[in-house]
C-alpha cells in the first residue's frame, strides 16, 4: 500500500490508465481477429476492408505507447501478406 499522498495519488492515475490501455489492447486485438476471421473464410474483399481498419487501430496503438512499432508493422505485413496470398489463389483457381 502506499504511504504517501503522491504515491496514493500515482497509484489511482495507473489503475485509471491500466484500465484504458487494457480497452484499446482488447480492440485492437479484436480487429486483428476480424482480419484472421475473413482470411480463415476466403472472403478477401471483407478482408481488405478489415485489413485497413486493423492496421488503422493498430497504429493507433502505437502512438498511444500500447505496442511497440515494430511489432505493429510485423503484424500488419504478415496480414497483408496472407490476404496477398489469398488474392492470388483466388484469382489462380
Amino acid at each position: 500500500m502506499a504511504n504517501t499522498k503522491s504515491a496514493q495519488k500515482a497509484a489511482r492515475v495507473i489503475e485509471r490508465r491500466t484500465a484504458v490501455n487494457k480497452a484499446r489492447r482488447t480492440r485492437m486485438r479484436s480487429s486483428w481477429r476480424s482480419v484472421e476471421e475473413a482470411i480463415a473464410a476466403g472472403d478477401a474483399k471483407k478482408a481488405v476492408e478489415a485489413l485497413r481498419a486493423a492496421e488503422s487501430e493498430t497504429m493507433r496503438a502505437v502512438t498511444r505507447g500500447i505496442v511497440h512499432k515494430n511489432l505493429a508493422s510485423r503484424k500488419v505485413s504478415r496480414l497483408s501478406g496472407r490476404i496477398a496470398a489469398l488474392s492470388g489463389a483466388k484469382t489462380a483457381s
